[in-house]
């Protein structure tokens, strides 16, 4: 609490003239008493000594103070039940409260104000901005946010997810933003960059250690609990929530990027530089561009690769939305490589499919080639069932079906004429017609048909009836409907009573 200058001298003049009491001097100024002790050690006055009364807790003091200088973090309550145990008969709460006043307090650290040469690090972190709907998907948008620890240039790219591949593609675009790389990129432990760490051990995420390998930077991790370390993107981080994204508005993803892009080329590298008010962020990082290490000339390979099972029908899931691949790759174990916006599908090292990203969910993302190719070999699928029934049944059909695919006629239409012909006269006839048929020179149904119809006619049997067992089943399965009776009254004779 800042106080006036004249209450400050009214509160040291009824301390030391008036030998007023602290408590005294706090409720007639109406300020709180440490505002008052304040004041009075700022002046160099002695601290006022009170005369503290006899407690239950005083015998116990000295355990609890031992205790907790070996265990600075154990529980009041913990405490409270050995002293207990050990004879103390005082109020939980009020317990509580007295040791919250002995437990040892952390001494105040002083840091030194971090500087860094041009281009020798940048610090990177994500930054949470809500979430953004696409379609049926609720997706957390995330900030990838750089800045340079000389000039502070911010690099600001949103995504829609905070994956590894997303991470590792900001970088790319903020290295092409500055045209190089800084020598040390500092960061938090993200599980994109720090898997595990215990203690002064840790294990960095192997993918960005080969992303780090390929741009010859080193990646450094802070140290935990030290925030002072990655001030600068922290600050930025909020720079951007309170000079760009407040009250922002924007059509979709790539809107929101664009305005960022311009914000930072812009306004954001305009504002003052904190090194000296006399230059600019722009004209700081101008001097830093020349100490950044240059771009490798190959690209690195960007993108998320997982392992995926596709079932019985052709599709894999990726995310939340399912792309469509061939039919023949059914049943079987691919691989997805998806960047921002292209998934595709790999079998071994040969790419099956591709599709455009969608970030909907539920949704079907597929080739019409793909089904088209599926509902062929279904019709296909459907011709080779017919010949094999067929065949089965009547081994001379094989040798009729080769003599006419050999003139170029339809097999299709012909396996169907013969699949009638097998319902309705059986495979003894039938296999007697074809031979026949053959005998003659012509591989048709029509000539299979008129030998039927003459061994039917020597033999002097009535024409075949059809036997379908085969029948739609709704036609099959059809309700019939009751009608009422009345119908059938105006149908019969009224009787009048008379003889006729």
């Amino acid at each position: 609490m800042v106080i006036s200058a004249d209450l400050n001298a009214q509160i040291l003049r009824l301390y030391d003239t008036e030998r007023w009491r602290v408590g005294t001097i706090a409720r007639q100024l109406h300020v709180h008493r440490d505002t008052v002790r304040r004041v009075l050690a700022q002046a160099g006055l002695p601290a006022p000594t009170t005369v503290l009364r006899p407690s239950r807790i005083d015998p116990f003091r000295a355990f609890i103070l031992q205790t907790l200088g070996k265990f600075p973090t154990l529980t009041a309550a913990r405490l409270f039940d050995m002293v207990h145990e050990r004879g103390y008969r005082g109020s939980p709460d009020h317990f509580r409260h007295l040791v919250a006043c002995m437990r040892p307090r952390p001494a105040a650290q002083a840091y030194l104000r971090l500087r860094t040469l041009p281009g020798e690090q940048a610090q990177v972190d994500w930054g949470h901005f809500g979430h953004l709907a696409v379609g049926r998907a609720r997706r957390p948008l995330m900030a990838f946010v750089m800045v340079l620890s000389y000039s502070r240039r911010i690099f600001l790219r949103f995504f829609l997810d905070a994956r590894l591949d997303s991470f590792l593609r900001g970088h790319v675009e903020a290295f092409a933003a500055y045209g190089g790389c800084a020598r040390v990129l500092l960061y938090d432990n993200l599980k994109s960059a720090v898997l595990e760490r215990v203690g002064d051990a840790i294990r960095f995420n192997p993918e960005l250690l080969k992303f780090a390998s390929h741009h010859r930077f080193e990646a450094r991790p802070v140290a935990v609990a030290r925030g002072n370390e990655k001030g600068r993107v922290e600050r930025a981080i909020r720079y951007v929530r309170e000079s760009f994204f407040a009250a922002r508005e924007f059509a979709d993803l790539d809107d929101l990027n664009a305005q960022a892009r311009q914000w930072c080329e812009g306004l954001a590298s305009d504002r003052r530089w904190p090194e000296d008010s006399a230059l600019s962020v722009r004209q700081a990082f101008e001097v830093e561009r020349v100490s950044l290490l240059a771009l490798p000339v190959q690209d690195y390979p960007l993108g998320e690769r997982v392992a995926v099972q596709v079932g019985k029908t052709p599709y894999v899931r990726f995310e939340l939305n399912d792309y469509s691949v061939p039919h023949t790759h059914v049943r079987r174990t691919l691989a997805v490589l998806a960047d921002e916006a292209r998934v595709r599908v790999f079998d071994g090292a040969a790419e099956i499919a591709s599709h455009a990203r969608s970030y909907d969910a539920g949704a079907q993302i597929e080739d019409p080639q793909h089904i088209d190719a599926l509902a062929q070999h279904k019709r296909q699928a459907r011709g080779h069932r017919g010949v094999d029934r067929v065949s089965r049944a009547v081994p001379a059909a094989s040798r009729l079906l080769a003599q006419a695919a050999e003139r170029g006629e339809n097999l299709g239409s012909i396996t169907a004429a013969l699949l009638r012909l097998l319902d309705r006269y059986g495979a003894t006839a039938l296999q007697a017609a074809i031979e026949s048929a053959l005998a003659q020179g012509v591989p048709h149904p029509n000539a299979v048909r008129l030998a039927l119809e003459r061994a039917r006619e020597e033999q002097g049997l009535p024409p075949p009836t059809a036997l379908h067992l085969s029948e739609d089943v709704a036609r099959r399965d059809a309700p019939v409907r009751s009608h009422t009776l009345a119908s059938y009254d105006r149908i019969a004779p009224v009787d009048t009573g008379e003889k006729p």
